[in-house]
């Protein structure tokens, strides 16, 4: 992407984590050119153990050789320091600015566990509740799309805004649990709007350009529910 000026930009990542893909969206909406560095699945870099090394974890947005962790902090960052390139992705009014930060911790919060949860269940039983969980969380995400978007297509209103981001990340790992499971978690009658929503936002094409393929999630879901499930018992 073109934009960056001068500035140097990298990226330390992996391609179907979508805490990456909430950095990669940003700094594509907001036309940063960067160079994206793919972290191995199951292995850690020396660069991102020396960029991150409270937290060890991916991703890690690198400008000008100063590291930032964490995905919705990068997004801000990314908002805040490429202001004048592609749309503001934070709210301009500061209340809404609160609200958009709050869902975003609640998405990460309450949403997120119970999502991943349906893959590291050990029981029928514990998949069953997570399912129900992330359901609940999906339905008041609803309720809120429709207070925030005020009508419009997106949480950001007329265009990809903050919240938008860091729930359609997810979008992709939501079509592959609902592959694998045979349920529907964006359903016509109980979520419309967000159904609507997920639809405009896939059909971005800088969205597309990111979002993994459903075939390559699942696979990459069933191997990891090996993992799981091999895994020596917590002492």
């Amino acid at each position: 992407m073109a934009g960056s000026g001068n500035s140097e930009v990298k990226l330390l990542g992996a391609w179907a984590s979508p805490y990456v893909a909430r950095a990669r969206i940003a700094l594509n909406l907001k036309e940063v050119q960067y160079e994206f560095l793919e972290e191995q699945f199951g292995t850690k870099s020396e660069l991102l153990l020396k960029s991150n090394p409270i937290y060890k974890k991916i991703p890690v947005l690198i400008h000008d050789d100063k590291p930032i962790c964490e995905s919705l902090i990068i997004v801000q960052y990314i908002d805040e320091v490429w202001v004048s390139s592609g749309p503001a992705l934070m709210p301009a009014d500061a209340y809404d600015r609160a609200l958009h930060r709050f869902w975003a911790v609640y998405i990460d919060d309450k949403f997120v566990p119970a999502l991943f949860g349906m893959m590291r269940a050990p029981t029928e039983e514990a998949k069953a509740e997570s399912k129900e969980q992330a359901l609940a969380s999906l339905q008041l995400l609803e309720e809120a799309f429709g207070k925030i978007s005020k009508g419009k297509p997106f949480f950001g209103g007329d265009t990809i805004g903050y919240l938008d981001v860091a729930l359609g990340a997810f979008v992709g790992w939501m079509k592959a649990f609902e592959e694998m499971n045979g349920f529907k978690l964006l359903d016509d009658a109980k979520t419309p709007l967000l159904c609507a929503w997920a639809e405009n936002f896939c059909n971005n094409e800088v969205v597309g350009a990111v979002i993994p393929e459903t075939a390559k999630l699942v696979e990459l879901a069933k191997v990891m529910q090996a993992r799981f499930k091999n895994a020596p018992p917590a002492n």
